[in-house]
C-alpha cells in the first residue's frame, strides 16, 4: 500500500511539473504567435495609374517609402521633394509608392488619368503612383489598413493625419516609421532612415 502511495505521489509531482513547465512557457509561446501573425507588405497586389496590376512582392529587399497624395493640397508641392529623393537614391534598394487619395477636404477629386498627367506635368514624376484609394474609414484600402493597425503591422496604430503622411517600411516589408505630413521628404528623419 506504501509503495502505490509513493508511486502516486510521483505521478502526481511529474504531472505538476509539467503543467508548471507549460504556464511559464505560455508568454513565450504568445510573443512568438504575435510574431508569426504580423504581416508584411509583401502580401499586398494593387491597380497603378494605368489600371496595371503591382505587387508589393516585387519588392522585396528594398526600402519603401508609402505616401498618400493630392493635386490640389497645399502640401502638393511635396511631390518636387519625393521626385528629388527618389532620383537621388533608387539605385540604392529604395523606392516611392505613391497612393492619390480624395480623403480630406475633397484634395483628390481627379481620375487616376488626370493624376498621372497633372504629376508628370507639373512635378515629373517617375516614380510608382498607384491608382486612387481611400485611406481612411470604412472604406480604407487593404494596404492602409496594414499601414495603420499595430494588429497586422506589428509596430503601432496610427491614423492618417492628411494628405502626405510617410510609411517607412524596411528592406523585409515591415513598417518601421510614421512620418507626419508636413515633415518634408527631404528631412533628415526620412533621408537618415534611407541611407542607414
Amino acid at each position: 500500500m506504501k509503495t502505490k502511495l509513493i508511486a502516486l505521489a510521483a505521478i502526481f509531482s511529474l504531472f505538476s511539473c509539467k503543467n508548471e513547465a507549460q504556464t511559464a512557457a505560455k508568454p513565450d509561446l504568445i510573443a512568438k504567435t504575435e510574431t508569426m501573425n504580423k504581416e508584411n507588405i509583401y502580401q499586398f497586389k494593387v491597380k497603378d495609374l494605368s489600371g496595371n496590376d503591382f505587387d508589393f512582392a516585387t519588392l522585396k529587399g528594398k526600402k519603401i517609402l508609402v505616401v498618400n497624395t493630392a493635386s490640389k493640397c497645399g502640401l502638393t508641392p511635396q511631390y518636387k521633394d519625393l521626385e528629388a529623393i527618389y532620383e537621388k537614391y533608387k539605385d540604392k534598394n529604395f523606392v516611392i509608392i505613391g497612393f492619390p487619395a480624395n480623403n480630406f477636404a475633397s484634395q483628390e477629386p481627379g481620375t487616376d488619368k488626370e493624376i498621372g498627367e497633372f504629376c508628370q506635368l507639373n512635378y515629373g514624376v517617375s516614380f510608382p503612383m498607384m491608382s486612387k484609394v481611400s485611406v481612411k474609414g470604412s472604406d480604407m484600402c487593404e494596404v492602409y489598413k496594414f499601414l495603420t493597425q499595430k494588429s497586422k503591422n506589428g509596430l503601432q496604430d496610427s491614423d492618417v493625419e492628411w494628405n502626405f503622411q510617410k510609411y517607412l517600411i524596411n528592406e523585409n516589408g515591415e513598417l518601421e516609421k510614421v512620418i507626419a505630413p508636413r515633415v518634408l521628404p527631404t528631412d533628415a528623419a526620412v533621408v537618415d532612415w534611407i541611407t542607414k
